[in-house]
């Protein structure tokens, strides 16, 4: 296990300057968990507090209310890591995890790691500033969801998603439209006119779930 997480904490940012010798340790404390696709990995306001990082597969990361309407705050796949959050606080989880397909952790509980921290508290520092950015994207996510009208909210999910390929942005693997509207805290429905017009105008093409953006998206509608 501890060869398989070691490239991956290279790969976390507030971690990536540490000597080898301290990644290791760390590593060392990580046990390998692979969870079938569907799999609710976190609950929200569960009270655990492990740090996950994701190895191979792909996460949903979202929030939910008592009626079951969900939000999705982010997508994660492999070389990232979700749990953090937990570590520092005895608050319970405040967003639940499912695997979008099969997905190995590696998985470090929350008294192994702050028995690690303790030992190396220069990794406390950079943590905190990662901690700091992911608080200042998930903030404006949510002025985005109260600010922004559906289509302006579509369109930039879809350009977050895209990669670009010479000239179009290509999504591989593109998200049912309940997935999509739940990204954008919206109605399938929606998602569907919304997906229509694009197609209409010739903005976008979709096959064999890869979404090709042709050209520039009306930043209106």
């Amino acid at each position: 296990m501890p060869q398989e997480i070691f490239p991956a904490l290279k790969k976390i940012h507030f971690l990536a300057n540490l000597p080898d010798e301290t990644l290791e340790s760390l590593a060392a404390k990580a046990k390998s968990v692979k969870f079938p696709k569907q799999a609710i990995i976190i609950t929200e306001s569960d009270e655990t507090g492990s740090l996950y990082i994701i190895l191979s597969g792909k996460v949903r990361v979202f929030s939910s209310d008592e009626k079951g309407k969900e939000v999705t705050l982010l997508i994660q796949e492999a070389g990232t890591h979700f749990g953090e959050l937990a570590l520092l606080s005895d608050k319970t989880r405040s967003a639940s995890v499912i695997a979008l397909q099969t997905t190995v952790c590696g998985v470090i509980s929350k008294e192994d790691f702050i028995n690690w921290l303790t030992l190396h508290p220069g990794a406390a520092i950079s943590m905190l500033g990662a901690l700091s950015e992911k608080i200042r994207y998930l903030t404006e996510k949510v002025k985005h969801l109260a600010l922004s009208n559906v289509y302006e909210r579509t369109i930039k999910q879809l350009y977050e998603m895209a990669h670009k390929e010479g000239d179009i942005l290509v999504i591989y693997d593109m998200p049912s439209q309940q997935e999509l509207a739940n990204m954008v805290g919206s109605s399938r429905e929606m998602i569907n006119k919304v997906m229509q017009e694009l197609t209409k105008g010739a903005y976008i093409t979709i096959q064999d779930k890869i979404l090709r953006i042709e050209r520039t998206l009306p930043a209106s509608w």
